[in-house]
């Protein structure tokens, strides 16, 4: 006699229904199961490379635990498609133990009480494939047939979310993240553009590929230029690598405790600027939304899964308007529940193009992109870093040649704010450095007039 075995996978409202009942136990339990469905294209020296598409799960969860010292939360997380129940019960143990090693958190806090229900609650995980790309592929075979050598990425997710607390919090969100880059190369020169987008509608791949062309056209003259202070013009691209960091770093705590650049000129309230520049994140801003809760894997706002997001304007007409805090963190600071955003804008410039900045310009910088951008000085949120595929030198209005070298930088994003003279449109932005966690994003171009080259970069 043989018998055979099966196993079944089991649903995500499965998952999260018998994770929370093998923490009945415990003083709360939080569980967030993630599907993401992936799909790529790669391409280099004008011929595709890669494409694909593939499929993760990830299942995480929070204990909360009552120690004699407060309250206290332990997270473990497991990067697997469950099949058998059993591997629940422990993952709910080792959230335990996490807890209980950790020891009372400073920001422990009730687990919020739902808010609405998700009539989606019930529906599966969203999935994508290469069909996403049937647009952008038609315009990229013609792209690939054209003189310059072409490399770049095209990247395409769903990630699904079902969150589940033991308060009774059952939300299920939909994430879409995509983004396309393109680096475009002649002998001696190089050339990058990128956008993102939802579901690739929106991308205009020859258009892309003309400005990539555009800017490897002027690099038929070289210069090379000493280090030093430049007027200096930020496409949108270089604008939101600076700000998102600027962003994540108006941390609440931080500024309460005196080691953060918000603890002194940079405080609520302080003026940064005399444009009237507004820095906000809002979950419902059109094409760039995000998850309407908090659905939070780990750190302080584990307490916080399944409060309501909200838009929060971090900059307001040119002051610091708001800085983030936990819901813990509000009560001891006596401030509002300020969550972190998944998005981010600029708004308040004028109706300028980067193009019309470059016409009035006599003489400066034109940047195309940044990367591998650190922070050097946490009490002035000072970043170093490198420009990087395309420094142009404009002159009367003009750009006139590419210099010869890439730059390293040192500056902060609060004195760009603070020494801007010229903001433009905002527009879709592409983050180069923080693209792979920060994508959803709208900048305008910035005219900054002593940006500071600290050193001379001989990598492309």
């Amino acid at each position: 006699m043989s018998t055979t075995s099966t196993t079944t996978t089991l649903t995500p409202q499965e998952i999260v229904e018998r994770t929370l009942a093998a923490g009945r136990h415990l003083l709360g339990c939080v569980v967030i199961v993630s599907e993401t469905s992936e799909a790529v294209l790669r391409w280099a020296n004008s011929t595709m490379t890669t494409n694909g598409s593939t499929l993760s799960s990830r299942v995480t969860v929070a204990a909360l635990v009552d120690l004699p010292g407060g309250p206290a939360a332990g997270t473990v997380s497991l990067g697997e498609v469950v099949t058998d129940p059993a591997r629940l019960v422990d993952l709910v143990a080792a959230a335990e133990r996490s807890a209980r090693e950790a020891g009372p958190a400073k920001d422990a806090a009730p687990l919020p009480e739902p808010s609405a229900e998700d009539p989606g609650w019930g529906e599966p995980g969203a999935r994508t494939s290469i069909a996403v790309y049937a647009d952008l592929a038609e315009g990229l075979a013609e792209v690939l047939a054209g003189p310059a050598r072409q490399f770049g990425f095209a990247d395409h997710s769903l990630t699904t979310s079902w969150l589940g607390t033991s308060t009774g919090v059952r939300r299920r969100w939909v994430q879409p993240t995509g983004s396309v880059e393109l680096n475009a190369k002649s002998a001696d020169s190089s050339a990058w553009v990128g956008a993102a987008t939802r579901d690739y509608t929106d991308v205009d791949v020859r258009a892309l590929a003309a400005e990539a062309e555009r800017r490897l056209a002027w690099s038929s003259r070289k210069v090379s230029l000493e280090p030093g202070r430049y007027e200096t013009l930020m496409p949108p691209s270089a604008v939101s690598d600076m700000l998102v960091y600027l962003g994540w770093s108006m941390e609440g705590r931080a500024a309460q405790e005196g080691h953060s650049a918000f603890t002194g000129r940079a405080a609520v309230g302080e003026r940064l600027t005399d444009l009237p520049l507004t820095l906000y994140s809002d979950p419902a801003e059109p094409g760039l939304e995000y998850e309407p809760v908090v659905i939070a894997g780990g750190g302080p706002a584990v307490f916080d899964n399944g409060a309501p997001t909200r838009r929060v304007e971090w900059i307001r007409e040119g002051e610091v308007h708001e800085l983030q805090y936990t819901r813990a963190e509000a009560a001891e600071f006596g401030t509002a529940f300020t969550p972190a955003g998944d998005n981010m804008i600029l708004t308040g410039g004028s109706s300028a193009s980067i193009e019309e900045l470059v016409a009035n310009t006599r003489r400066g910088l034109l940047l195309t992109c940044l990367w591998y951008i650190r922070e050097v000085d946490p009490a002035t949120l000072l970043l170093t870093g490198l420009t990087r595929d395309g420094v142009y030198l404009v002159e009367d209005g003009e750009v006139t040649a590419e210099v010869d070298h890439n730059f390293r930088f040192n500056y902060s994003p609060l004195d760009m704010l603070r020494r801007a003279t010229e903001v433009g449109a905002t527009a879709p932005a592409l983050p180069r450095e923080w693209k792979d966690y920060f994508t959803r994003c709208r900048f305008p171009g910035m005219r900054v007039p002593d940006f500071r080259m600290s050193s001379v970069s001989l990598g492309r």
